[in-house]
């Protein structure tokens, strides 16, 4: 089916229900991912019975009644579109409308070329309603009251109307639904048309026409008896077919619309109809061939009795003798396409079938071996096969374009991801994520400070430090440096703590912020654990031997938030900060030194921790301190 009718369904439930309830209903149907459909896009059968299922449960509301919404809104909705123009002029009076309602998918076909409507037949009309027979090839059950839905809105929206529908039956006949519909309305103006149509009198004797020059303005006719025998075709159709002649037309033609039997019976029930017809065989372009055989298109007498046959069917499959074409279309050929009306000749016993041919293309019109001079001249069959030939180049030109133009802003914008995706990993580094997303939403810098009540603090320090730069290079230094703050960094994603900067050999990471976490006194031990480790793997160049630092934690109440506008940077305010410092530079090489604020919040029986005693830190004065040589085994 064409996105048309769901974006209509789409539109009614988010103006209706609100974009929340769609938004549901896309993801309990598995439809997330498609943010609009497009009108002229063709998307599975299954979409809307998929869509009325959950929609019925999150909205609660009964399938049909929603099927009937969705159809009347959906009246509104193609008035974006100019198709309400359509609708409006389809019939003076409703009964008008009904009877013109199996054409109106025609109208639309040059919107819509792969379009496979339904098909509708009036019959038993009263000035009371009328019956309404109903054909389709989708099962799905919920369109009858999607069709009921539409109908509804149309004569209430158009006609001033307000009618009732009853389904007197619904059966499937083979791959199509056949509905019939008993629509009661005031329908007196089918009784003002009847009287009219009987005072009318027309002096036939001015009518008659030789059939030779009848059948000459119609290239593509058919005239079949009440036995289904073809007896005459028009020039255009026997240039291509010449020997159908004498077939029973069911033979030779498939019926595309409407969608009844193909016999004598059903073509008089349905005269009022506009018809489809597709050859069964491919017709195929005759190699060296540029002038046709006229004989087909000569005089016919069958106003007098007369007939004419032919000898033998073609196989129209059979393969062209023109090795050069590479066209593959070419190759299996084109099925020629009809439409046009069906008119009962009473004194012939035959019908007539006043076809004009449908064509896409000139390339289509040439692989069937067809020209232009066989088109009829009366009508606009030339004209518009060449506007549309002329406009699908155009358009295609067109559409070429718009794509080059959108895979480079699809290019674009990729490139534009990327950079994005860069610069916030980048940001990332420098900044919390959490407090960095309130920048990029535009909240002021100064406006991301708060208070972290509890947090634990870590520095550490490469053990003499100056002595190594000495026996080092410049390069060598940086390399022993990045050696072990690489190793450092890796292990702060593990522990769930955050690196907050790096001064020279001094680092310093805090958990508990920006991001609270109760257990921050635990979190920053394993961190310094790991460190005491990992750095055994950092080699000094100049002793061949692993270096050495010093480890100092404290925990306490700071106040954090980023400082400065040229390079931001998230920052840590308050004594802990200062203690912790004082923890590192009095403690000793290889150990973690921890004031008791720390001590008292880790679990001995998972942690080793010692009391180093009460010592005198500079600016603080005397405190008691612990070191915390590992984990319990």
């Amino acid at each position: 089916m064409y996105g048309l009718l769901l974006e209509a369904v789409a539109l009614f439930i988010k103006k209706t229900y609100g974009i929340d309830q769609w938004t549901a209903i896309q993801r309990e149907a598995k439809l997330e991912g498609t943010e609009g459909f497009g009108i002229h896009e063709i998307y599975s059968e299954n979409l809307i019975p998929k869509i009325v299922d959950v929609a019925s449960q999150q909205l609660n509301i009964s399938k049909e009644d929603l099927l009937i919404r969705f159809g009347a809104d959906f009246v509104d909705f193609v008035e974006q579109y100019g198709y309400e123009r359509i609708l409006r002029v389809l019939g003076r009076h409703f009964r008008d409308f009904l009877n013109g309602l199996d054409n109106l998918h025609e109208y639309l076909r040059f919107g819509y070329s792969k379009i496979k409507p339904p098909s509708f037949f009036v019959e038993k009309e009263t000035m009371h309603g009328l019956v309404l027979h109903y054909r389709s090839r989708r099962r799905y059950s919920g369109y009858i009251n999607y069709v009921c839905g539409q109908l509804k809105a149309v004569a209430k929206k158009f006609y001033r109307k307000d009618i009732d529908i009853e389904v007197l039956s619904h059966n499937v006949i083979g791959s199509r639904v056949h509905v019939i519909f008993d629509i009661q309305f005031d329908n007196e103006e089918f009784l003002k048309i009847s009287a009219a149509s009987k005072s009318f009198v027309i002096d036939r004797s001015l009518l008659r026409v030789k059939s030779d020059l009848f059948f000459q303005m119609f290239p593509f006719h058919i005239v079949f008896d009440s036995e289904m025998v073809i007896k005459h075709v028009g020039s255009g159709l026997y240039a291509v077919k010449p020997d159908i002649i004498g077939y029973d037309v069911t033979h030779v033609f498939t019926l595309l619309k409407p969608m009844i039997d193909f016999t004598w019976d059903q073509l008089i029930i349905h005269v009022n109809n506009a018809f489809e017809l597709k050859t069964i065989d491919r017709v195929l372009r005759k190699a060296g061939v540029t002038d046709r055989d006229a004989a087909g298109g000569g005089d016919s007498d069958l106003d007098q009795g007369s007939s004419v046959h032919g000898s033998k069917l073609s196989n129209a499959t059979t393969a062209v003798e023109d090795s050069d074409s590479e066209d593959s279309d070419t190759i299996q050929g084109v099925h020629l396409h009809l439409k046009g009306q069906m008119k009962p000749m009473s004194n012939w016993d035959c019908f007539c079938f006043l076809g004009t041919l449908v064509m896409t293309d000139l390339s289509v019109l040439f692989k069937a071996g067809l020209y232009l001079n066989d088109l009829s001249m009366h009508d606009s069959s030339r004209d518009l096969l060449l506007a549309g030939t002329q406009q699908s180049a155009e358009l295609k030109l067109a559409l070429d374009q718009e794509q080059q133009k959108s895979q480079i802003l699809e290019d674009s914008m990729k490139r534009l991801d990327d950079e994005r995706r860069r610069a916030a990993e980048l940001l990332y580094q420098m900044i919390p994520r959490q407090i960095a997303d309130q920048l990029r939403n535009g909240v002021p810098a100064e406006d991301t400070w708060q208070v972290f009540s509890s947090v634990s603090i870590l520095f550490s320090d490469m053990y003499q430090f100056v002595n190594i730069c000495e026996s080092l290079t410049p390069l060598e230094v940086v390399s022993l440096l990045n050696a072990m703050y690489v190793s450092f960094d890796r292990k702060t994603e593990e522990h769930n703590v955050y690196k907050v900067e790096t001064v020279n050999d001094s680092y310093m990471i805090v958990a508990g912020a920006p991001v609270p976490d109760s257990q921050h006194c635990s979190r920053i031990c394993d961190m310094a654990l790991s460190m005491l480790a990992d750095i055994q793997n950092v080699i000094n160049p100049s002793t061949g031997k692993h270096v050495t630092i010093r480890v100092g934690i404290h925990s306490g109440t700071i106040v954090g938030g980023v400082v400065g506008l040229r390079t931001p940077r998230f920052c840590l305010f308050g004594d802990p900060v200062n203690t912790a410092s004082r923890m590192q530079s009095s403690g000793e090489p290889m150990k973690i030194h921890a004031s008791e604020a720390t001590a008292e919040n880790l679990d001995s029986n998972i942690y080793q921790i010692i009391e180093r005693g009460t010592i005198d830190v500079k600016g603080k004065g005397s405190m008691k301190t612990y070191w915390i040589l590992g984990k319990s085994a």
